[in-house]
């Protein structure tokens, strides 16, 4: 029955919808109140200009390039793992909101402004952290998810956005992934902008759709003979990876050196890549943690967190153990700092700390980092 037929698939995309709301970014309001605190995030989109101040980059494709600059207000309201965003007039005590936007000409002109941000820092944070978003998104969602991350995880390191054309509207998941796929030679670009500033590291991100525009990009590094870019990342993390588990596979074939650490993030209980691989008929996603084992083979760190708060598509964003754990040293700094043929003892406290819910996160470590063919389970 059409009608039928209609009502699954409307509701299909109404999950799918947990990537993002319909905020604005408030430039254009007047505001009154000062926010809690300003996190300031570089920019680089193929989002087209706009000349709307609530959404200066809108859904269409942009022919090249485009950078900015933002300061982004947190609100004093703020909960940690939350963006108070509004499709109304923002609120500076209430809600995330845009304090000043500055486009830049050039890459010149935005590697020069990089830069001289990399220099003002301790040597320690001389790091560069992009982000990529994911499905569903306009502009303001993903670069309030971006100041939220950098804020609550205190990243201290220079915040690069990566905004692709996410048409932010729950029927338009195919425009969606061809958008994704149209942007990946700009997400190429940017991470060689990154590669050729003063940064000592690089930190790259991508969440749910945006993975398959990360693993994209690094593909066409690799394939058109910039691997040495690829060589200046030094931490790859793909949350809830919306990517064909046989399409990734083929990625990481035409990918000759991957970044290192790698860590994917995949829950069992992610509804939003559920429906997603029935919408492009039925076959799993990566994040759905469906074939652990082959991602391990791959030495590849996977972060199963089906039963940490919640293990929703989002959990990367708003997990509060998560966010401890990182905060505290306890994760990532431990993966990165181990090498070959590293014990199988937890890496995610030492005998002194001990965190709520970190007994929910299941670890499979690498094979080349345990020594052994298939890897292993580590739990907390």
């Amino acid at each position: 029955m059409p009608s039928l037929r209609f009502l699954t698939v409307f509701f299909v995309l109404l999950v799918l919808s947990g990537c993002g709301g319909r905020a604005v970014l408030g430039l254009n309001d007047g505001k009154q109140g000062e926010s809690a605190s300003v996190v300031q995030i570089y920019v680089s989109t193929m989002r087209a200009r706009s000349n709307d101040l609530s959404l200066p980059y809108s859904a269409e494709r942009a022919k090249q390039l485009n950078f900015a600059k933002f300061e982004i207000g947190i609100p004093r309201t703020h909960v940690a793992g939350e963006v108070e965003s509004t499709s109304r007039t923002p609120s500076p005590e209430r809600n995330f909101i845009a304090r000043t936007f500055q486009p830049y000409d050039d890459k010149t002109q935005f590697v020069a402004a990089l830069d001289a941000d990399l220099m003002r820092r301790p040597e320690a944070e001389r790091e560069i952290f992009i982000f990529v978003h994911g499905y569903n998104n306009n502009f303001a969602d993903s670069i309030f998810r971006n100041t939220q991350i950098v804020h609550d995880y205190k990243v201290k390191a220079v915040a690069l956005h990566y905004a692709w054309p996410s048409a932010g509207s729950l029927p338009l998941y195919v425009y969606d992934r061809d958008s994704a796929a149209y942007s990946r030679d700009g997400l190429a670009d940017t991470i060689e902008i990154a590669a050729r500033t003063k940064a000592k590291r690089i930190v790259l991100v991508g969440h749910s759709m945006g993975s398959y525009v990360v693993m994209e990009a690094l593909r066409s590094l690799s394939m058109s003979g910039r691997g040495k870019y690829i060589n200046r990342i030094n931490g790859l993390v793909l949350a809830a990876p919306d990517i064909d588990i046989d399409v990734f596979q083929s990625q990481l074939r035409d990918i000759d050196d991957l970044p290192d650490p790698f860590m994917i993030l995949v829950s069992k209980r992610d509804k939003a890549l559920n429906l997603s691989g029935g919408l492009t008929g039925g076959h799993p996603r990566v994040g759905s943690g469906a074939d652990v084992a082959a991602l391990q083979a791959e030495n590849i760190t996977v972060l199963d967190t089906s039963n940490l708060d919640g293990g929703s598509h989002g959990v990367f964003a708003s997990s509060p153990t998560l966010m401890a754990l990182t905060t505290s040293g306890g994760l990532m700094n431990d993966v990165t700092d181990r090498g070959e043929g590293a014990p199988a003892e937890t890496i995610l406290a030492d005998g002194g700390q001990v965190i709520k819910g970190a007994a929910s996160l299941v670890i499979y470590l690498p094979a080349k980092l345990l020594g052994v063919p298939n890897g292993g389970l580590l739990t907390q």
